[in-house]
């Protein structure tokens, strides 16, 4: 995870310290399990799940990842939904954000355009308005999106790292 991705959860749940992952949460075993069920994984499969420590008030954001069918259209996002300029497509919200791009790899067998991904965050809990600073909020979601997109195109050695800049993009598109 990125510094700024670390700092953006900290925005996210207000806290700096978490409880451990699962020894096998972690990127490098999404992209394994990625790589061992490609072409055909299209349903939701989790990276890791990040916890507040246990005696602070429960919280629970979900990191995952799929394969899609295709590019994203460029059909409008739901209006809670800001784009942004990252992969193919970005969108974040005030609990969410998803990052879309595609991944040209000898690891992921594909079509010549390259297998599509979306690797998503978001807060695992009952639907609730959020609360605090929402372009705040919806940033620090694009920033912890794009840091797990990023390290998922480096660990299956993405062409170009999917289309990823370096650095999140948070300018609307």
């Amino acid at each position: 995870m990125s510094a700024d991705a670390s700092k953006a959860l900290k925005v996210i749940t207000g806290s700096s310290r978490f409880e451990a992952s699962e020894e096998r949460a972690t990127t490098a075993q999404a992209a394994a399990d990625l790589i061992a069920s490609s072409p055909i994984a299209t349903t939701t499969k989790n990276i890791c799940r990040i916890f507040t420590p246990i005696g602070t008030p429960d919280f629970q954001l979900r990191a995952t990842w799929r394969l899609a069918d295709h590019a994203p259209t460029d059909d409008p996002s739901a209006p809670k939904f800001t784009e942004l300029k990252m992969g193919d497509k970005a969108v974040a919200a005030a609990d969410m954000a998803y990052v879309y791009f595609a991944c040209r790899s000898d690891k992921v067998p594909s079509s010549s355009e390259g297998a599509h991904l979306v690797v998503g965050v978001e807060h695992w809990a009952v639907p609730r308005e959020p609360e605090g600073n929402i372009k705040a909020l919806k940033n620090a979601y694009a920033t912890v999106a794009h840091s797990f997109s990023l390290a998922m195109a480096k660990e299956l050695r993405c062409d170009n790292n999917g289309g990823l800049p370096p650095k999140p993009v948070l300018i609307p598109a």
